[in-house]
């Protein structure tokens, strides 16, 4: 399925959250042409493995936005573009020229930021982590850490891209603004109300918890229809526990599950509707899960750059 075949995206963001929602859109079937600094997106240094997996068959143009050749390319290129994505602080895209009035009218226009375009922390400097925290997503589990980034790529990427395709079914003409702070805590708002059970999602019942196996690895239970949990104790050996769902911890099934290896359980609760399952290693995830779509190669930096100029009647950049 590719329903967005034939439209261009130009991606004026940098890091994770621009890069997650081109590559979704590239999925969908369009073309997405990375505007890059010369001397690339940073996370081309940072994290090079994470930038090649989220920027395979794109393309990347360079422009130095503070010289009038770069920025007669980058306007160009907004100019043939039915997407933009930007991810300055409010008002730096505008000022560069790059901004939504740079577009054309009929485009879908979509900044990406950290709080919205109004209030005390429009200016205020943040990465994942900070978002995450700010938005009170982080209130059960601090000080540990989270393994994904959540606000990057759920808040601000598919937000992005929820919102941009929504745009493109009215018509286009769009100028979108997506908070990666506020979406993140609309990810946590259904929770404000008061709870039964104090931490469900964070170890607080022993029938939605991470168990110890064995051989040192880890197995998910999340028992928590009476018809999961009761089968879960027949198949470990503790039947005794059925009415003891609730309780935050059952030192008798950490035992029991600490008895045996992760791929024994396994395969005994293989066809058994016990909702339980492992902590799989991202290689071992990979193998069972990973797409087997194959975009290709991320592109170098300034790769398709003269290209693109002469394609725009623009010349060589040198002449």
């Amino acid at each position: 399925m590719a329903p967005l075949n034939g439209l261009l995206v130009v991606d004026l963001t940098r890091y994770l959250p621009g890069a997650y929602a081109g590559r979704e859109l590239l999925r969908l079937g369009a073309r997405v042409v990375r505007i890059e600094q010369p001397e690339g997106d940073p996370l081309r240094h940072t994290t090079p493995t994470w930038h090649d997996a989220l920027n395979a068959g794109k393309e990347s143009v360079v422009c130095d936005l503070k010289s009038a050749g770069g920025l007669e390319l980058a306007r160009a290129l907004l100019r043939r573009a039915d997407i933009v994505l930007e991810g300055f602080r409010p008002g730096v895209a505008a000022r560069l020229g790059v901004g939504p009035d740079d577009a054309r009218p009929d485009a879908v226009y979509c900044s990406i930021t950290g709080f919205g375009e109004e209030g005390r922390h429009v200016e205020r400097a943040a990465h994942d982590l900070n978002y995450l925290g700010w938005a009170g997503a982080l209130d059960d589990t601090a000080p540990a850490l989270p393994p994904i980034q959540i606000a990057d790529l759920a808040a601000g990427g598919l937000g992005a891209v929820t919102q941009i395709l929504a745009a493109l079914l009215e018509g286009g003409g769009a100028r979108l603004v997506v908070s990666m702070t506020h979406r993140t805590h609309d990810l946590v708002a259904h929770r404000l109300g008061p709870e039964p059970i104090p931490k469900l999602l964070t170890g607080g019942v022993a029938c939605y918890r991470i168990y110890a196996t064995a051989d040192g690895r880890f197995l998910t239970v999340a028992a928590l229809e009476r018809v999961f949990w009761q089968r879960l104790c027949e198949l470990v050996g503790v039947p005794g526990l059925v009415e003891r769902q609730w309780e935050p911890r059952l030192p008798e099934l950490e035992t029991a599950i600490a008895s045996r290896p992760l791929a024994e359980w396994l395969e005994l609760f293989d066809g058994e509707d016990v909702s339980a399952g492992p902590v799989w290693t991202l290689g071992e995830a990979a193998a069972e899960f990973a797409s087997a779509e194959h975009l290709g190669a991320a592109p170098q930096t300034g790769e398709h750059t003269e290209r693109w100029r002469a394609d725009l009647g623009l010349g060589d950049a040198n002449d």
